[in-house]
């Protein structure tokens, strides 16, 4: 028996026949397209010329029928009985390999940017990103030896894609400085076939490489300058005084709570001198979703993503006073066998005063009521006490006095609700930063204001804080030491 070791460098769409098509396209009968026939040709070539130098590594080419079942039998999760939702039906019949595409005129994509009336096939074909791709698979035939040519013993070693833009995937990346790769198969004896991928390419010359980056500059300057008449040079600015506060939101998940089958109910509540555009949408509510099991509590994930435009217009009233941001009031249900429903909590948000990426968990509280009767009726009814006014978790808007007491209102704790937002602040005050102080008294100063008022209350919760541990820490002291320091002093 002949050692196991073969080394076999492949060139880009190189095609070397396995033992099982040598079999297969021995005989012209079985040729039934173009390509088997030409495959036919070739294999009768390499006998005539002492046959075929490689053993067991193959490739099969982007014509392929491998290439083509490869790539629409892929799955979208480890399950052994996953069914194909119908996007993936769809999806599975978009070819990726478009090799007659050609280049839209720039005349015609400014005439038609948008298509108002798009037909079935358009949004077929344009429903992911189409870029045209070459594949090529080299393949190891691992069978055992002297029975070589079976289907079930073929193995994938390594998957490259070109795409129209130039771009080369290698999966799995080249060996390098990393050990080699491991295949174990399973047959007579558990076999270990171990493989490394070298990329054996000519080095580019300077000259080359330098004349390449210098039509890369050309080319991603002229695409520049496209984009740029697409866009234009009008941007639409605030007016002066004005604020525009963009909120890319979403609705992560929720955790920690008693029944399952939860979704989210919310809404934005817009202070004085806050507005939105008539289109904008200030409520909303999440699909319902099943809770999974992380660690002690079941998470029930939403991902459930909104859009807030909101305006801050400064007006006279409110020069000495400070700016009252926009609150998230929601609540969170649980919906059970027979499509009732249950208050799981309440809770509110007010949108982050500072632009960027936020992400907060808002622990909420639901209203109770005291007995075992109250519990009974909530577990088979599904009803269970909830609030008249929602903005009832912070202060009412109804609320005018002073004053707001909820001594006797019995809540108790129950989960948490996880955000992530992202922030952008838009306003003409933002470019006037090298202007006068005095032409500064606008929503900057305002808004820093608001920041030196939060500041304030982090300050003194942090003084309280440290009272508290101070006091805990005087408490754990022995009495006679605290005596004898007292006397001392």
């Amino acid at each position: 028996r002949p050692p196991e070791e073969e080394e076999a460098e492949v060139g880009w769409q190189e095609k070397l026949f396995s033992q099982f098509e040598v079999d297969l396209y021995q005989n012209e009968s079985a040729c039934q397209t173009p390509l088997d026939r030409q495959y036919w040709e070739e294999i009768h070539k390499l006998e005539k010329a002492g046959g075929r130098k490689n053993c067991r590594i193959f490739t099969y080419t982007d014509h392929d029928r491998f290439t083509n079942l490869e790539e629409r039998c892929q799955k979208v999760t480890d399950s052994e009985h996953e069914v194909p939702s119908y996007l993936a039906e769809r999806m599975a019949n978009v070819r990726r390999r478009r090799q007659d595409c050609r280049p839209i005129e720039a005349s015609s994509l400014k005439s038609k940017i948008i298509t108002w009336e798009p037909s079935d096939e358009f949004i077929r074909n344009n429903h992911v990103i189409n870029t045209p791709v070459q594949t090529m698979y080299i393949m190891g035939d691992l069978g055992p030896y002297g029975k070589l040519g079976r289907r079930e013993y073929e193995h994938v070693l390594c998957t490259i894609k070109v795409d129209d833009n130039g771009v080369i995937t290698v999966k799995p990346d080249f060996t390098g400085t990393k050990g080699a790769y491991q295949i174990e198969v399973d047959g007579e004896k558990r076999e270990v076939w171990k493989y490394t991928i070298e990329n054996a390419s000519v080095q580019m010359q300077p000259e080359e490489e330098e004349r390449e980056q210098r039509v890369f500059r050309d080319l991603y300057g002229r695409y520049k300058e496209y984009l740029n008449g697409l866009v234009g040079s009008e941007f639409e600015m605030t007016l002066p005084g004005t604020l525009r506060l963009f909120v890319n939101g979403e609705i992560v998940s929720a955790q920690g709570y008693e029944y399952d089958n939860l979704y989210v109910h919310f809404f934005v509540e817009l202070p004085n001198q806050w507005s939105s555009p008539a289109f904008q949408q200030l409520s909303g509510v999440t699909q319902t979703c099943a809770t999974k099991a992380l660690g002690w509590e079941n998470v029930a994930y939403f991902s459930y993503p909104f859009t807030l435009e909101l305006f801050f217009t400064q007006g006279a009233e409110s020069e000495e006073s400070l700016p009252q941001w926009p609150v998230l009031y929601f609540e969170v249900l649980s919906l059970d066998f027979w499509q009732r429903y249950r208050v799981e909590g309440y809770g509110s948000l007010v949108l982050p005063a500072s632009p960027g990426v936020h992400n907060l968990t808002i622990p909420t509280w639901r209203p109770v009521e005291l007995g075992t009767v109250a519990e009974l009726r909530r577990f088979f009814i599904g009803g269970s006490p909830e609030l008249e006014d929602i903005t009832y978790v912070r202060t009412p808007s109804t609320f005018k006095g002073e004053r707001l007491s909820r001594f006797g209102f019995r809540t108790e704790t129950t989960g948490s609700v996880t955000f992530r937002l992202y922030c952008l602040q838009q306003s003409k005050a933002f470019l006037e930063a090298s202007a006068k102080r005095q032409r500064m008294q606008s929503v900057l100063d305002q808004l820093g204001g608001f920041s030196r008022q939060s500041s304030v209350y982090s300050v003194l919760e942090a003084f309280q804080r440290a009272r508290r541990r101070m006091q805990e820490a005087r408490e754990s002291l022995p009495q006679d030491l605290i005596s004898t320091s007292a006397s001392t002093v």
